[in-house]
């Protein structure tokens, strides 16, 4: 895993959880992010594609976590939420990168800034949509 990238999507979980929060336009986020927060380990430009992905294809990424959740998304905690959305975002529209990557990565986000269970979740939730978006994959 790129260490770069895990810092990238680190800062994209708080961007993103701003960003739904405040309703705030996602490019003033992301060049608030960039000139305020962002540091050299950070890949700015995969940072800077993850908040606009999210973003630009929210409407795809929720319809597709709504069938593998167990509630509507608005109902799931905010900072979770961000997270699904952004696992989403890399499991559908980023196929290069491997799904174990993607889970993995949400899960070190929850276990971060989720609540105490919030991981477990977020595994099981992204854990099905891969097996939805990449069966070919998860069949190994």
């Amino acid at each position: 895993m790129s260490h770069k990238k895990h810092q990238a999507r680190l800062h994209a979980v708080q961007a993103v959880y701003q960003w739904q929060m405040t309703g705030q336009d996602i490019r003033e986020i992301c060049s608030q992010f960039l000139s305020d927060q962002v540091t050299p380990r950070v890949d700015t430009s995969y940072f800077s594609t993850l908040l606009v992905g999210v973003q630009e294809n929210l409407g795809e990424l929720d319809s597709q976590l709504k069938e593998c959740l167990d509630r509507s998304i608005e109902s799931v905690d905010p900072v979770e939420r961000a997270i699904l959305r952004l696992g989403a975002y890399e499991l559908i529209l980023q196929p290069t990168v491997p799904y174990r990557v993607v889970i993995n990565e949400a899960v070190e986000l929850a276990k971060v800034f989720g609540a105490e269970q919030g991981h477990r979740y977020v595994n099981g939730v992204l854990d099905k949509l891969s097996r939805k978006i990449r069966n070919t994959q998860t069949a190994d």
